[in-house]
């Protein structure tokens, strides 16, 4: 795996903000650890990922990592060794070059560097205190949006606010929520959406399946279904097949700000149910059905 977050997300240097985000989800959903069991190189990859987005979603880790001055990790650099002939700057700026400066600022601005290097160390002990969680959300309150209290491994809880419309492999942060100090850490919750039961989430859009009878499909009807935000009206048209995905517009993941909101897509399933004997005597009593073939052509594919 390449040490280079924008390298590891498949991004450019320019990137938006928005196209760090899309690469980010697409390449976490792909190699969570849920989807890719006793595989160490998913897991080694998962981690990766979410530590090149947390360095580039946030504007002062990424601009001090393009300007070199941390490595992916966030950890600092050693500043450049000078040119052959150059003085390094703190030989400069104890030479007559820096007695201008201080006699222009002042011997006190010495405090003020003090001050600068204070708070790296400072931002250095907070990222120290941060503490690392995971929580598992269900699949609907992750659409939806609540509020889900963690309990700590070291004793306590955190109410833990999860926006609507969340995915697995995302990180929350929960500032001064980690380990006490001067100043304290961070809570990092990885968050893991729970699968449902009947709806799967594509991007923005919710897909399922929904059984239907027989003359339901033959004949057309409308039909009760369930959705994210409750039941709604189906129209079948007649002559559905087993297979007929249907569309409910604006169904899906509710819409984000600048975004809209997903669809739902409906698969039938065509169920007989219990043993019909009047619709079996019908079929085999039946005069001139249609003659054709639904298996036509599969010999060719073999």
């Amino acid at each position: 795996m390449a040490d280079d977050p924008y390298e590891i997300l498949g991004v450019s240097r320019g990137a938006t903000d928005q196209e760090i985000r899309r690469a980010y989800l697409k390449l976490a959903k792909s190699s969570h650890p849920d989807l890719n069991p006793n595989d160490p190189a998913a897991e080694a990859r998962f981690k990766a990922i979410n530590a090149a987005h947390a360095l580039l979603s946030d504007p002062t880790t990424r601009a001090r990592f393009d300007r070199g001055e941390i490595d992916a990790a966030g950890h600092e650099r050693p500043p450049p060794e000078p040119p052959p002939g150059q003085r390094r700057y703190r030989e400069h700026a104890e030479g007559p070059a820096g007695a201008r400066y201080r006699a222009a600022f002042g011997e006190g601005d010495e405090g003020d560097l003090g001050d600068i290097f204070s708070e790296l160390f400072r931002a250095q002990a907070r990222a120290s205190r941060d503490r690392h969680y995971a929580l598992t959300v269900p699949f609907l309150d992750a659409i939806r949006g609540t509020t889900q209290r963690l309990a700590l491994p070291e004793g306590g809880n955190l109410d833990v606010h999860i926006p609507p419309g969340l995915e697995s492999g995302q990180i929350l942060r929960l500032r001064g929520k980690g380990a006490p100090g001067d100043p304290p850490g961070d809570a990092l919750i990885e968050i893991t959406v729970a699968p449902h039961p009947l709806f799967q989430r594509h991007g923005s859009d919710i897909h399922y399946e929904i059984p239907v009878t027989l003359a339901e499909a033959v004949l057309g009807a409308r039909i009760d279904v369930p959705t994210i935000d409750g039941r709604v009206t189906l129209a079948i048209p007649p002559g559905s097949d087993s297979g007929a995905k249907l569309r409910l517009r604006g169904k899906g993941v509710p819409a984000a700000s600048g975004q809209k909101a997903g669809d739902a897509y409906v698969t039938l399933q065509v169920v007989l149910g219990p043993a019909d004997q009047e619709l079996a005597e019908f079929l085999r009593n039946r005069r001139n059905p249609p003659a054709w073939n639904p298996r036509a052509g599969m010999e060719s594919m073999t």
